[in-house]
């Protein structure tokens, strides 16, 4: 059975499904007007899978928007500050896998 993470923002749900050193799988529900607000990860990728939306992925440096219907994936390399939320501020629900490396949260 899945974990509920605790996170340092507000979010509907965070599941943890998978957690081994360097790596862990995560389901996050974003409820209407939610976020996961601009940050980077030291050492850690962030591979984000849709499983309701669409949601996007917005990046800085260099700067852009990744738009993911369902079953779309994308991938935010170590380093990259980014944000995610639904669509036009709507829910969604995705998938993201973080690794491979130790796990950190830097806001922006």
């Amino acid at each position: 059975m899945p974990e509920t993470e605790e996170l340092s923002y507000k979010i509907k749900k965070c599941e943890r499904l998978a957690a081994v050193d360097g790596l862990r799988v995560s389901i996050l529900t974003l409820a209407e007007g939610e976020e996961v607000p601009w940050h980077s990860h030291t050492k850690i990728d962030d591979d984000f899978f849709c499983m309701e939306g669409p949601m996007q992925v917005e990046t800085r440096r260099p700067d852009g928007t990744q738009i993911l219907q369902p079953g779309k994936i994308f991938k935010v390399p170590a380093g990259r500050p980014h944000r995610v939320s639904g669509l036009n501020g709507g829910p969604c629900r995705f998938m993201i896998m973080q690794g491979v490396g130790k796990y950190d949260f830097v806001p922006e």
